[in-house]
C-alpha cells in the first residue's frame, strides 16, 4: 500500500517495491541470524501528529462519523489511551510542550504569536547527542527553523493543502501534489536512508490535516460529499448553563464559519445572498486555496463543488437551517481530510512492517490537540472543556506494550519527551516537567498523578475564548477565567460529562470545590506557574 503516485510524478514501480522487499527481508533474517536484532536494543520513535484531529473522528474511540482502520491499527496492535489532554490547546504551544517536555510558562511559547526559542533543551537534541539518528517532516509551526535534527522538510507556517511549499535548510521548495501524500512520501524517503545506518532512528511525521480549512483529495471529497452525518445533541446550545466567556466565544457554526473559505461557497455567490463574512479575510482564503490547485484538480474539484453551490444558491438557507447546513459541509470537508491521512499512515505502517523496521519501533498517533465538531455549537479548541482539552492517543510497541490494551489514566503531551528518553535509555533532565509513560505502556500498577493542570493565554484574539487556567482530576474539573473577566466553573464530569452546568455555585459541592482549589493551588506551586493566583 505504501507507494504514492502523485501530480509530481513521484512513482514507486512494483519491480522496485519487490526488489526493495527482498532486500529487506533478506537483512532482517541475516541480521537475525547473527544475533544482531534483539530485544535489548534501544528502538526507533517514530511521532506521528496530525492537526486538530479529534479523537471523536477516529473509528478506535467512535465509529458514528468516519472508519479510521490504519489509524485503528496501532490502536489494536498497541495501547489506546482514554484519558490522554494537552496542556494548552492551540497548535504551537502545544508542540512546544511536547518538543520540551515544559508547560508554556516555562518553554516561553504561550501563543501562536510566540516565536520558539530553538536555542533551549529538546527531546530531539538529547537523542541525538545520544546517537539516534533525527527527522522532522511536515507541519513545524513554530516560527524559527528546527533544531536538533539531522534533516528537516517543514511546511511554513500553517502551510497548504494543494501544490504546497517546503521549507529545507537550503531554501524553500515548491513540490507539486496533495500535502498528506507529499508528506509521506519524504519521511519514507528519508527512512529508505535512515534504515541503512548502523543507529536507532526518531521520525517526527507530522500531518498538516485536517486543520482549518480542509481541503480534501478528488477521490475522498467525490466520496465525502455524499454522505450525512449525525448532528452533536448541543449543536444549538445556549449555554445558559455557563459564564461569560461560553457565550462569548467567537467559533459558533452558526454566525462565526465562513460560508465562503470553510463551506466552499463562492465569494460571489455569498455576497449576492448578502451572506456576511464574520471576517474580511474569508473570501481571500477561498480563493488563495483553490488558485493553487492545478488546471486538473481545479476541474475535478468544480466537478463537485459547483453544483453544490448551485443548489444552495437556490435553497436560500437561513436561521437554524443555514447552521444544520454548515455543520455537513463542515463534517464532509474534515472527515474526507482525515481520510487521507487514514490512507497514508497505512502507507507509513506498510512500508515499515514490508522493510523489517515495525518489530523495533516505538510509534506513536496524536493530534496537537482536540477540536471541537458541532459540540456546543462550535468548532476549533482552545477551551478547557472535553472536547478541545482531550486528544487521541495510541502507542504501539511490539514485544512491550500488550496488543488491544487500554489505559484510563491521566497523561498529558507533557509526558512524550520523558517517555520517549525513558525508552531510549536516556537520563531525563530534571526541568521537564511531565512523567515518563514507560510503566503504563508496560501495564505495570504504579502510583500515577491525580489531576491535570491547563493553561491557556491567547486572549485578546480570534475566536475570542478568554484566558484561563484550570485542573481536572478523573471526576471533577475546575476552570478560572481571568484577564477581562473573574469566572469560576466546576463540573461533575460522572454526571454531567458534556459540561453543560457550572455547579460552582451549588452548595452540595462545596467541599469539592474546596478540594479542587486546593488540587489547582498545588498543581500553580509544583509547575512554578506564577502567572496568576488561582484560588479565591
Amino acid at each position: 500500500m505504501y507507494p504514492k503516485t502523485n501530480s509530481a510524478g513521484r512513482k514507486t514501480t512494483r519491480t522496485l517495491m519487490a526488489i526493495g522487499l527482498i532486500a529487506a527481508l533478506f537483512s532482517c533474517t541475516t541480521q537475525k541470524e547473527e544475533g544482531e536484532a534483539t530485544s535489548n536494543e534501544r528502538p526507533n520513535i517514530i511521532f506521528i501528529m496530525s492537526d486538530d484531529h479529534a479523537y471523536q473522528a477516529i473509528s478506535a474511540y467512535s465509529d458514528k462519523l468516519i472508519q479510521t482502520p490504519n489509524i485503528d491499527r496501532i490502536a489494536n496492535e498497541g495501547m489506546l489511551f482514554e484519558k490522554a489532554f494537552v496542556s494548552n490547546s492551540i497548535c504551537a504551544p502545544s508542540r512546544a510542550v511536547i518538543l520540551t517536555g515544559k508547560h508554556s510558562h516555562m518553554n516561553g511559547l504561550v501563543d501562536n504569536a510566540v516565536k520558539f526559542d530553538s536555542t533551549q533543551m529538546t527531546f530531539p537534541k538529547i537523542l541525538r547527542e545520544n546517537g539516534y539518528q533525527t527527522a522532522m517532516i511536515g507541519k513545524w509551526h513554530l516560527k524559527t527553523a528546527p533544531t536538533g535534527f539531522d534533516y528537516w522538510k517543514v511546511l511554513p507556517g500553517q502551510g497548504h493543502y494543494y501544490n504546497p511549499e517546503f521549507r529545507t535548510e537550503n531554501g524553500t521548495v515548491l513540490d507539486s501534489g496533495y500535502v498528506t501524500d507529499l508528506i509521506t512520501d519524504f519521511a519514507i524517503d528519508w527512512l529508505e536512508g535512515a534504515k541503512k545506518e548502523d543507529k536507532p532512528f526518531m521520525l517526527m511525521y507530522q500531518h498538516k490535516a485536517p486543520h482549518r480549512e480542509w481541503l480534501p483529495t478528488e477521490e475522498n471529497f467525490r466520496e465525502y460529499t455524499t454522505k450525512e452525518f449525525p448532528e452533536p445533541a448541543s449543536l444549538f446550545d445556549d449555554y445558559s448553563g455557563r459564564g461569560t466567556a461560553a457565550k462569548e466565544a467567537e467559533m459558533r457554526i452558526a454566525t462565526h464559519m465562513g460560508v465562503t473559505s470553510d463551506n466552499k461557497i463562492h465569494p460571489d455567490i455569498a455576497e449576492k445572498m448578502r451572506y456576511e463574512n464574520f471576517l474580511t479575510w474569508y473570501p481571500n482564503a477561498y480563493h488563495n486555496n483553490l488558485d493553487r490547485m492545478s488546471k486538473t484538480e481545479r476541474a475535478a474539484w468544480e466537478a463537485v463543488y459547483g453544483p453544490i453551490n448551485e443548489e444552495f444558491e437556490q435553497a436560500d438557507l437561513r436561521g437554524e437551517e443555514l447552521t444544520k447546513w454548515k455543520y455537513q459541509r463542515y463534517m464532509q470537508d474534515y472527515l474526507a481530510s482525515i481520510a487521507s491521512v487514514d490512507e497514508n499512515v497505512g502507507r507509513l505502517l506498510d512500508y515499515l512492517e514490508e522493510n523489517g523496521l515495525a518489530e523495533n519501533t516505538i510509534i506513536v498517533y496524536t493530534s496537537d490537540q482536540g477540536f471541537y465538531l458541532g459540540e456546543h455549537g462550535w468548532f476549533d479548541k482552545r477551551f478547557m472543556y472535553e472536547e478541545s482539552f482531550r486528544t487521541p492517543l495510541m502507542i504501539k510497541w511490539p514485544g512491550v506494550i500488550k496488543e488491544g490494551s487500554r489505559n484510563t489514566d491521566l497523561v498529558q503531551n507533557l509526558d512524550f519527551a520523558e517517555t520517549f528518553l525513558d525508552a531510549a535509555g536516556v537520563e531525563i533532565p530534571k526541568e521537564m516537567q511531565g512523567k515518563s509513560m514507560l510503566p503504563l505502556l508496560k501495564g505495570e500498577q504504579v502510583e500515577w498523578r491525580d489531576a491535570l493542570y491547563y493553561h491557556y493565554y491567547e486572549y485578546p484574539g480570534i475566536h475570542a475564548v478568554k484566558r484561563h487556567n484550570g485542573v481536572r482530576t478523573d471526576r471533577y474539573k475546575l476552570i478560572h477565567f481571568y484577564y477581562d473577566v473573574d469566572e469560576w466553573e466546576l463540573y461533575d464530569l460522572e454526571k454531567d460529562p458534556h459540561e453543560m452546568n457550572n455547579v460552582y455555585e451549588d452548595p452540595a459541592y462545596a467541599e469539592v470545590k474546596a478540594q479542587m482549589h486546593q488540587k489547582l493551588d498545588e498543581l500553580v506551586d509544583q509547575y512554578q506557574d506564577k502567572v496568576v493566583v488561582p484560588s479565591k
